[in-house]
């Protein structure tokens, strides 16, 4: 298992300090980060944690997924590692559209 947990459905009110109150009831938190919008400067509404031990934290995944917090209920499991990107924003292909002019092909 791995120490760092996926938190979700979290409040926008919900800050750093407060995740740490959350999960260091069960265990000593390494450390907790918002996903914040690159825009608009705002929570993305989830989070991820690392806790320093596995034990600690399947105690906060078992206590804490789906508890209420701020009127939501958490979502809490293991982060998984991120997907690879594909796609994306490659050139290639004809993307059809205007040719212009008289010219016949």
């Amino acid at each position: 298992m791995n120490n760092r947990l996926y938190v979700g459905n979290l409040a926008y009110s919900v800050t750093n300090e407060t995740l740490i109150q959350q999960f260091s009831e069960f265990g000593n938190v390494a450390s907790a980060k918002l996903v914040m919008d690159r825009e608009t400067g705002r929570s993305k509404g989830f989070a991820f944690v690392e806790m320093e031990s596995e034990s600690d934290a399947q105690a906060a995944i078992n206590a804490l997924d789906g508890r209420s917090v701020e009127g939501r209920a958490l979502k809490v499991n293991v982060a998984r590692p991120p997907e690879p990107r594909t796609g994306g924003f490659g050139g290639g292909g004809d993307r059809g559209g205007y040719r212009g002019g008289n010219n016949r092909y």
